[in-house]
């Protein structure tokens, strides 16, 4: 089952030639959810063929640059007709003021739309095999991130054992991988752990908008396939990332460490250095343990493999 995020968005507070506002969008085989709205997401979403087909979209705060493009985008819905509801998640504290800027700048669409508040540890959606989760993070503003974690997955059927033990190809092979045992035509009962392996790990993904570096994003990041955490600034700005609500690439690495996560994804880099972002990475890439930090360019495909994957 594919996994796969794509950078629409990975610049900061002001756009560039090179790096359009916050934007994150994640397909898992055909659910398409879409993180945080900045300026332009909608032609960032034409340009990398990622389709208006979302049927989520999860705010972690409401500073233009991570909304300014949702009016934009619901007049697209609608001039598509679209009939399938849209539901936005941003923190609690900023509902009322996200429904007064969508009802001012573009009205409600024709198709349903619902704007949910979510804060720590909600349970956000809970899709076919996996869940998303909201998790407080510190920014100037109300803010959370989100978590996808998928379920655990069956363990592994080992064929080669069960043909030893006699068991016929067909229904008992299902009723084995289901967790069940099965009796034989000689009376013999073979028991599921017999034949399947333990449980096998499903993929998490993190994404924490816009914030400083907290004890909570490493919590929920336990072991994650890949965090995509703000580093807005290389450390020699470290005290203007903390005064500003903002981590350092060396601050994001830090939390990675601690969360054990593989692979870290370095966004919303600050305009200062549009032309060149190699301090961001270098920094990231000097105090990383993990398997690869990288700041990714706007259109950037990040594919998400099992855990056990060969």
């Amino acid at each position: 089952m594919s996994l796969r995020v794509t950078f629409l968005g990975t610049g900061g507070a002001v756009p560039t030639t090179r790096r359009n506002t916050s934007s994150i969008f994640l397909r898992r085989e055909g659910d398409r959810l879409l993180f945080d709205c900045g300026e332009g997401t909608q032609r960032q979403m034409m340009r990398f063929g990622t389709g208006f087909a979302v049927s989520h979209i999860f705010l972690t705060h409401i500073h233009g640059d991570h909304t300014l493009g949702i009016p934009g985008l619901l007049q697209t819905m609608d001039f598509n007709e679209r009939e399938a509801a849209l539901s936005i998640h941003v923190p609690t504290a900023a509902r009322n003021r996200l429904e007064a800027f969508i009802d001012a700048a573009s009205g409600r669409p024709s198709f349903p739309l619902r704007i949910n508040g979510v804060g720590d540890e909600d349970t956000v959606l809970d899709g076919d095999g996996y869940e998303i989760t909201a998790f407080r993070t510190d920014h100037d503003t109300p803010s959370v991130g989100y978590a996808l974690k998928e379920d655990e997955r069956k363990g592994r059927f080992d064929r080669e054992r069960a043909e030893e033990l006699g068991v016929p190809v067909g229904p008992m092979y299902q009723k084995l991988h289901a967790g069940e045992s099965v009796e034989l035509d000689d009376g013999t009962v073979v028991e599921s752990e017999q034949i399947v392996g333990p449980p096998r790990p499903g993929r998490t993904v993190v994404y924490t908008g816009d914030t400083r570096p907290v004890d909570r994003t490493a919590e929920v990041a336990r072991d994650a396939d890949l965090l995509i955490h703000d580093a807005t600034f290389a450390a020699d700005n470290e005290t203007r990332a903390r005064r500003t609500g903002h981590s350092t690439a060396e601050s994001a690495a830090d939390i990675a460490n601690r969360a054990g996560a593989k692979r870290l994804a370095l966004v919303h880099i600050s305009s200062r250095y549009a032309g060149n972002a190699d301090p961001i990475e270098r920094d990231a890439e000097g105090a990383f343990s993990g398997e690869d930090a990288f700041v990714p360019e706007d259109g950037d495909v990040a594919e998400i493999p099992y855990p056990d994957a060969a």
